[in-house]
């Protein structure tokens, strides 16, 4: 498998994943503004959508959007217990993760990253990810990991995107069950390999 990826962005989170489990896989590098892999080939021939993650399986098929993307991987190891079993309310928990992460959070760090946004779009959208990050704060009271004492692969999307807080001048202070989750998470030894191979730990 090759995944194709920009350093600590969202497909930060399938990376650790496929750490987790211990699959074979080939990191290659995605320039997002070029729009052009590592090699030089253009990415829009391998993703239209021109955004990462994208996972090229052995036959050529490529798999796009990180929670999709999680998901099959997760699934190629059922007994890691990443991902729990389909038709069971545990695996719809994690799903409920994985949907809250990428339209209530991540989307709302979009336009921190864009240098065309407004200020009002910028204040609004952080107010938003207060908001969000209380809920999910609250959440993880009492419990080592979103769905409790398993590491899953909502887990692995949520440290990614609370990761972007560094950048973003976004103190974790008000937010001590966050701020303790981020630190375990960081210290598993799958997330610091994929951090390592991203170049995330110079």
């Amino acid at each position: 498998m090759k995944l194709y990826y920009s350093p600590g962005a969202c497909s930060l989170s399938p990376h650790i994943v496929l750490c987790e489990l211990g699959l074979a896989h080939e990191p290659v590098r995605v320039d997002l503004k070029s729009h052009t892999t590592e090699t030089g080939a253009d990415y829009y021939n391998i993703n239209p959508k021109g955004y990462v993650p994208a996972l090229e399986l052995a036959d050529g098929q490529v798999l796009t959007e990180g929670p999709a993307i999680v998901q099959y991987v997760a699934d190629q190891k059922p007994a890691a217990g990443l991902l729990p079993p389909a038709g069971t309310l545990e695996r719809a928990r994690v799903q409920e993760w994985l949907n809250f992460i990428g339209t209530e959070l991540h989307k709302n760090f979009t336009p921190l990253f864009r240098p065309d946004a407004s200020a009002d779009w910028k204040a609004a959208a952080r107010a938003q990810i207060d908001k969000r990050l209380g809920y999910v704060n609250d959440a993880l009271a009492g419990k080592d990991y979103l769905t409790g004492k398993q590491f899953c692969v909502a887990d692995a999307y949520l440290f990614t995107v609370l990761s972007w807080t560094k950048y973003m001048q976004i103190d974790l202070a008000p937010w001590p069950h966050i701020a303790a989750y981020q630190a375990r998470v960081a210290a598993r030894p799958a997330v610091l390999a994929a951090m390592d191979s991203e170049g995330l730990l110079k």
